[in-house]
């Protein structure tokens, strides 16, 4: 790696110095784990460099692949199975240092370790196609798509290693851990992003920097753009905070852990919590970063850094100022008061990528889905509990969920489209049902018991599911039934995960409820996936071309961004119309008043928009970059996004598929934009979404003003949203 690589040398490694890197991050690590774990630093390193010498700045997409494709070899589960000869620097290091790792740690271990190296390596490749179409992802792409180009989960793994203590595999993939490593990763990398911003962006060519996709999506300075960071930073370090005081003692109740099991969870945390700190003055010191400066600076010498009196990211070095700082926005995101009065707000242009088709059976399945609902009870008051009376006819027409699921399927046949409608309603009226029968009485417990019989509700082989105390199990035993007898184990088992990551979404808009807390933008993104049902809905797009599409479609990198795209244009649209219906009709879930505009201005400064009026119909200048504006401009940049990915990626990111072959078509296509795929807003006729939950909103640049009386607050989302296209 140092002499004849024609990436470093002796003076090189000298001063980056990866051991005071390790020295930092690990503390209490012993000599000889702590030697190991800075051997795997040298080597990501090495390859980031390598990486950007070989292929980035040759713009050499082809020979990238291939290099990155013979690296899976070298992490074999078990090491009894032969590795290729290296061919090069990182090949050879990479076998060297999976040997020497592996044999003291689990199988379980071994796989989320492989997966997050693959992904760091794999991911490479986004950035170097973002480079040669000289592109600057959106803030949301960018947050999603960084931790696996930056390698912190990666880092995470270590940490394991180098405390001791391996993470339960029983509780590796469950939200609060999934969190934890999230938050982390991302202040990693955001504050990375702050003090590599000149090396990177003059130096460099790079385009993946938190600092420069702020610049471009703000349309700001760079010293906003780094405020911007600087915020979203700690804004996650915060939310690992309250996930570490919060949520990690009841996953401890919930799984039964033992008290060893907690305390290597803790051990693990803490480990995490060392590298932030680690890491952050290790970047104040090393000559990787500081540009000239660094601990072993000329005397007198004044660096260009993110923390010096008037560097990037910070306005003031007064330490106290920035505590008071902080705690303020930190106590903000607990101080959210049901019912306040928001808006009236303007609707801003939201300019529909693609035109609207629906079937013919639309009028029959309009009916199918009332009748439905009444034979469920959907409809009535259920016995014995308290405020279940949520919907009624009149207010399920209103919601015309039939005429969403026309649009998500133009060319569905008449069966296909009632299920779908019939699905549809199930969800939004348990997202419904949530906050009403269990919020009102901050009932969490009997909330968690509901959630469990829903996935007792379905089960995975021929057994008989329970019997149904209440209409929401008696929907979804039927419509579980329907659906998931047909599938295959491992179809079944997806379908089912899919609608649970939905109902334990409920869970968490409870608990934020309970604390009046209002999201960290990130995992409120994150979430609102869940809460909408978007994993259940591409699912069922699924259904009709699980034969035909090979797996590895799905689990691309390149689909699973796609989809993301897909969700979260439908989510931010029904943010953006519902938000005054949300927080006023019934005072529910405040992270949802978050997504709506204070989840975006709560982090990103405000500035007005071009032309604000100051009169009582817009009642004040809009924020431009903050509330709605924000939204509908992450709605359309994410719709851009889509658009590149169907160009690009579709065609040249799903690697190792024939894309000529015919049986891709029916899922490609519609992302593709080889036939129109259907929007529809909620100005097409909905009242689910709007303001008062009826009537007719207007389109573009209407002023949405707060309904005179109740109505359902926005839930599943899809009556208010967007038939996005993705069945075809």
């Amino acid at each position: 790696m140092l002499e004849g690589s024609g990436i470093w040398d002796q003076s090189d490694l000298d001063a980056h110095d990866y051991a005071l890197l390790c020295a930092y991050t690990h503390p209490d690590t012993s000599a000889e784990a702590l030697s190991l774990v800075t051997d795997w630093y040298v080597w990501v390193f090495f390859f980031d460099d390598y990486f950007l010498d070989k292929f980035k700045r040759t713009q050499d997409r082809e020979a990238g692949r291939a290099h990155l494709a013979r690296l899976p070899a070298f992490v074999p589960m078990d090491l009894a199975t032969p590795m290729p000869e290296p061919e090069n620097p990182v090949e050879a290091g990479l076998a060297d240092l999976w040997r020497r790792t592996v044999p003291s740690m689990s199988m379980e271990w071994r796989a989320r370790f492989a997966e997050s190296t693959e992904n760091l390596l794999n991911e490479s490749l986004w950035e170097l196609s973002n480079i040669n179409a000289g592109r600057v992802s959106n803030p949301v792409e960018y947050i999603e798509m960084r931790p696996k180009v930056g390698g912190a989960p990666w880092s995470s793994g270590l940490v394991e290693y180098a405390v001791g203590a391996e993470v339960p595999a029983r509780v590796a993939a469950s939200r609060p851990l999934r969190v934890l490593r999230d938050a982390f990763s991302d202040g990693v990398h955001l504050c990375n992003d702050l003090f590599s911003y000149q090396r990177e962006i003059e130096e460099e060519g790079e385009l993946s920097n938190g600092v420069l996709v702020l610049e471009r999506f703000l349309d700001c300075t760079t010293q906003e753009a780094a405020d911007a960071v600087n915020d979203l930073l700690t804004s996650r370090l915060q939310q690992f905070e309250n996930t570490t005081l919060l949520e990690l003692p009841q996953l401890f109740a919930d799984q039964g852990l033992s008290s060893r099991e907690c305390a290597d969870v803790l051990l693990y945390v803490k480990g995490l919590q060392d590298w932030q700190s680690g890491g952050h003055e290790w970047h104040m010191r090393s000559s990787r970063y500081m540009n000239g400066g660094g601990a072993d600076a000329p005397a007198g010498l004044t660096p260009w850094g993110p923390f010096v009196l008037t560097g990037l990211g910070t306005e003031s070095a007064n330490v106290r100022s920035l505590v008071a700082l902080t705690g303020a926005k930190r106590l903000r995101s607990y101080s959210h008061v049901p019912f306040t009065k928001v808006g009236p707000s303007r609707i801003p242009d939201l300019n529909p990528p693609f035109p609207l088709q629906l079937r013919p059976h639309l009028e029959g399945s309009r009916r199918h889905v009332i009748d439905w609902a009444h034979r469920m009870g959907v409809l009535a008051a259920q016995p014995g509990i308290p405020h279940s009376d949520v919907w009624n006819e009149e207010l399920m027409a209103g919601y015309d969920l039939a005429l969403c699921s026309a649009g998500l399927g133009p060319d569905a046949t008449k069966e296909e489209l009632d299920l779908s409608a019939c699905w549809l309603a199930w969800g939004t009226y348990g997202d419904d049902y949530y906050p009403v029968v269990f919020g009102a009485p901050r009932d969490l417990a009997g909330a968690k018991r509901c959630t469990a019989r829903l996935s007792a509700c379905m089960p995975l082989d021929d057994s008989t599911p329970p019997e149904p105390v209440n209409a929401l199990e008696r929907g979804l035993i039927d419509l579980w039934s329907r659906t998931a007898g047909p599938m295959d184990p491992a179809d079944r088992a997806k379908f089912r995960a899919a609608i649970e990551n939905m109902t334990a979404s409920w869970l968490w808009e409870l608990e934020n409820q309970f604390h009046s807390r209002v999201p960290d933008p990130i995992d409120y993104i994150e979430m609102r996936r869940h809460t909408f049902g978007s994993d259940l809905t591409m699912s069922l797009c699924r259904l009709r071309h699980s034969k035909q599409v090979p797996a590895a479609v799905y689990e691309s990198g390149p689909m699973r961004s796609l989809e993301s795209a897909v969700s979260d244009y439908a989510t931010l649209l029904n943010d953006v119309f519902s938000y005054q219906q949300g927080d006023r009709v019934r005072g529910r879930d405040p992270q949802r008043r978050a997504g709506r505009a204070e989840v975006l201005r709560h982090r990103l400064p405000d500035r007005p928009a071009p032309g604000a009026r100051a009169d009582g119909v817009q009642a004040g200048p809009v924020p431009a970059r903050g509330g709605a504006r924000t939204a509908g401009d992450l709605r359309r940049l994410r719709a851009v996004g889509r658009g590149a990915a169907r160009g690009r990626h579709v065609h040249g990111r799903v690697e190792g598929l024939d894309r000529r072959h015919p049986e891709l078509a029916p899922r490609v296509r519609p992302l593709q934009g080889g036939r129109p795929a259907p929007q529809l807003r909620p100005e097409d006729g909905l009242g689910r979404g709007r303001p008062d939950g009826v009537g007719h909103v207007g389109g573009p640049g209407a002023v949405a003003s707060p309904g005179p009386g109740p109505g359902p607050c926005p839930g599943f989302g899809f009556g208010g949203a967007v038939a996005h296209g993705v069945v075809s």
